[in-house]
């Protein structure tokens, strides 16, 4: 995998194009690496975008429902709960996906 088919992968996630994602899945590219400069995945981003099938898409071809964006801070469960995403936070309940835990000791820390 190159860097820039990675970062086609994640272009095509962000804009919605389903037939780049599907090329670039079936051609090898992980959907679950997070390039240094972006630092999301393209679940989150297809998520944020409100590119539902594209979600749906990667989550069937091997995007990690757990997996943490680092740029946005967000789990793919979050991104989707965050933006409306009812459909997708189902599917990702029902594959286990849960809220991460936050140490006990911010439940004091004024939000």
């Amino acid at each position: 995998m190159s860097a820039g088919d990675w970062k086609n992968l994640y272009a095509a996630a962000t804009e919605g194009d389903l037939a780049v994602v599907r090329y670039h899945i079936n051609a090898g590219v992980n959907p679950n690496y997070q390039h240094p400069e972006i630092m999301c995945t393209p679940l989150v981003a297809s998520l944020i975008q409100g590119h539902r099938e594209i979600a749906l898409y990667l989550l069937a071809h091997g995007a990690d429902p757990h997996l943490l964006s680092e740029f946005d801070g967000l789990t793919p469960l979050q991104a989707a709960r965050k933006h409306g995403r009812t459909e997708v936070v189902t599917l990702l309940l029902a594959r286990g996906a849960r809220e991460p835990r936050q140490p006990f000791w911010w439940r004091w820390l004024p939000i």
